[in-house]
């Protein structure tokens, strides 16, 4: 039976319009999406069958374009526009972290950074410069692949802080394993780079590691 012909209390959209966006099903959320299924599978049907394929809807928004275009009624098109609206959340949290002082609100710190970060199949070392308000001025991805010692350069970080004129920063990067647990590497990677911005007056404020969960924060265990 197509959605149109449901009972109005019980349609996606309907529900929506009522009782907000959080009322509804992750496969509800999918289905106002998709908006249209194909033979003999209505739209929600399709949402179903989508996260039935990933388990869950973290997985889904996580996997990579390939296997994203793998499912039944999402093309090229319809990927697009999925990716559009991840990065218009993503835009949205970064815009939320320009308007106030970024330690005032370090739910929102982990929220933007998880969305950036979590879910990669590779490391990428990142950091939020901050100016003397602790606002967002700008937040760069600088490296990528294994981190390591070497791989993370504290020159190249020091003249992004100069050249943006940051006050402080806050360190993060992301472990596909999905353990967010900090290594040794991770907190040698930091004191180098405490060292090097302590030369130019500006503060690590906090080192975030990003996994499954909640990111582990290198302050809140006490070694910032």
């Amino acid at each position: 039976m197509p959605i149109t012909d449901w009972p109005e209390a019980e349609r996606p959209r309907e529900k929506l319009l009522a009782n907000g966006a959080g009322s509804l099903s992750d496969a509800e959320l999918l289905a106002l999406f998709i908006r249209t299924g194909l033979k003999g599978r209505t739209a929600l049907d399709l949402a179903r069958d989508w996260l039935g394929a990933f388990g869950n809807l973290r997985h889904l928004l996580d996997a990579t374009p390939r296997e994203l275009t793998a499912l039944p009624g999402l093309g090229p098109a319809k990927l697009a526009e999925l990716q559009a609206a991840l990065e218009l959340g993503r835009r949205h949290l970064a815009i939320t972290l320009e308007r106030q002082d970024v330690m005032s609100s370090p739910e929102a710190t982990r929220h933007f950074l998880s969305a950036r970060l979590r879910g990669l199949r590779h490391e990428v070392f990142a950091i939020l410069f901050l100016d003397n308000q602790h606002r967002l001025i700008a937040f760069e991805e600088l490296f990528r692949g294994t981190l390591d010692a070497c791989s993370v350069h504290p020159r190249q970080v020091v003249e992004r802080a100069l050249h943006l004129n940051a006050a402080a920063v806050i360190l993060a990067h992301n472990h596909p394993s999905g353990i967010a647990e900090p290594s040794g590497a991770d907190r040698h990677i930091t004191k180098r780079l405490q060292e090097a911005l302590d030369l130019i007056d500006v503060r690590v404020l906090d080192h975030l590691v990003v996994g499954e969960g909640r990111p582990a924060s290198f302050a809140e265990r006490g070694w910032i």
